[in-house]
């Protein structure tokens, strides 16, 4: 049983909780009261005999005393230590990673405060990431703001003629008043648009921008699983996406009704409970289930990303096509998908358009103030929808799970997009890093 350096501090709060003095607590477990009062305080390790011993005196089980401390407390202070600059001269001292159980325990709503401090800093940093990259490669945000730079230049252009003329012809200077008019009108509908568009969605801070973010809004909200589909008679596809709030362009809910349509054959071919027996049998490697059960890799990889929460190991997938361009994106924590542009030219993703038909399994790196390990999957496959005469049509898929076994340093260094990844010395960075100091 794992025991951490809070088991003292654990037995000193349960001992004070009951109302047991340290010398009769002491002397149930059979050592000195000075000993315990250094356990106590976390200065000594706790053998597995002496726990029992402890746990019994104290009414409770040894587990108990040996876990707790929350492990997303301490991944939220490790991450803030992570952002803390080495100490040099004039600045603070690099924290004490060795004793964050320790200051947990003694300390313990200074370290809450921190860890919600740094957990509302990172979602904050995410946010600005987010925007500036809208801001950089939105079209409907860009048109936006040429149209209200259009309309200030006019407008201006305009009244400095108005000003500059003391003597001008009334039918010209109505002219002039007219236009001054027409450019107000214009830039104050325009300025109106634009504040419309960036509150369109009060689901995120960044808004709805694309059909394709329409449908992922609205798979996400549903958790990528569409249960009238995994029934023996689905559900009519229209009955799925009527009224949804999410759906609100007509391009959105024609993607929309091609995920069912595709949905509906991945349910058909890998029925939900076989394939669940399935991935309990071999686990979620999907070259074994792919084996186990007779489909494909790509239908194995979007069965896996649409299974019911609590089913599985979290998933991520992201899917593109042959120009690279990203169709289809299921995010899991830790690994950041790009919303607008493009992604880090490293994923295993593109390197399966280059080897189609080769499965791919690479571990990799996601760049970040603390790096994320995560075992992909990917897979390019060649369709022919045209038949003989027409183009070959190339789809690829990766699929993100957690990490499998501790670090081996041969994962590969990966980013999100060349705008938001703090890799400084990667060799395939396209533009500057708004994270990069230069």
């Amino acid at each position: 049983m794992a025991r951490s350096a809070l088991t003292g501090t654990r037995v000193r709060e349960r001992r004070l909780l009951i109302g047991m003095k340290q010398a009769d607590l002491a002397r149930r477990a059979g050592i000195s009261p000075a000993y315990l009062n250094l356990i106590e305080h976390n200065r000594r390790r706790v053998g597995a005999e002496l726990l029992a011993a402890l746990a019994a005196a104290l009414g409770v089980e040894q587990a108990a005393l040996a876990e707790g401390a929350e492990s997303a407390l301490f991944d939220a202070l490790r991450e803030a230590a992570a952002s803390a600059r080495g100490g040099v001269a004039g600045e603070a001292p690099e924290p004490e990673l060795d004793r964050i159980e320790e200051f947990v325990g003694r300390f313990p709503g200074w370290a809450a405060l921190l860890a919600e401090r740094q957990t509302r800093i990172a979602a904050l940093e995410r946010t600005v990431e987010a925007l500036s990259e809208r801001m950089a490669q939105d079209p409907h945000l860009a048109a936006a703001l040429a149209e209200i730079v259009a309309a200030v230049t006019s407008l201006r252009s305009t009244a400095a003629i108005l000003a500059d003329s003391e003597e001008m012809e009334p039918e010209w200077r109505k002219r002039f008043h007219r236009n001054v008019h027409e450019d107000s009108i214009r830039l104050s509908e325009a300025a109106a648009a634009l504040v419309a568009y960036l509150d369109a969605s009060q689901e995120s801070e960044t808004g709805l921008s694309s059909p394709q973010e329409e449908v992922e809004a609205w798979l996400a909200a549903s958790h990528y699983h569409l249960a009238g589909l995994e029934r023996s008679n689905p559900a009519p596809a229209e009955s799925l996406i009527a009224g949804v709030p999410e759906l609100a362009s007509g391009a959105a809910r024609k993607l929309a009704l091609a995920h069912v349509a595709r949905y509906r054959a991945d349910a058909a071919a890998l029925p939900l409970d076989a394939f669940c027996a399935a991935l309990e049998a071999v686990g979620p490697d999907p070259g074994a289930l792919a084996a186990r059960t007779g489909a494909g890799l790509p239908a194995v990889f979007r069965r896996l990303a649409s299974l019911p929460e609590g089913v599985g190991p979290p998933v991520g997938l992201v899917a593109c096509d042959g120009s690279g361009t990203l169709t289809f994106r299921k995010p899991v924590p830790g690994f950041t998908l790009p919303r607008h542009g493009a992604a880090c030219p490293l994923w295993p993703l593109f390197e399966a358009l280059l080897r189609p038909m080769t499965p791919l399994r690479v571990g990799v790196e996601m760049a970040g103030r603390v790096p994320q390990r995560f075992l992909t999957y990917a897979f390019a496959e060649i369709r022919h929808p045209g038949g003989f005469d027409g183009p070959p049509v190339i789809e690829a898929a990766m699929l993100i799970l957690p990490p499998a076994g501790e670090r081996t340093g041969t994962e590969r260094p990966i980013g999100p997009s060349c705008r938001i990844c703090p890799r400084a010395d990667c060799v395939a960075r396209r533009e500057p890093s708004i994270l990069i100091d230069t």
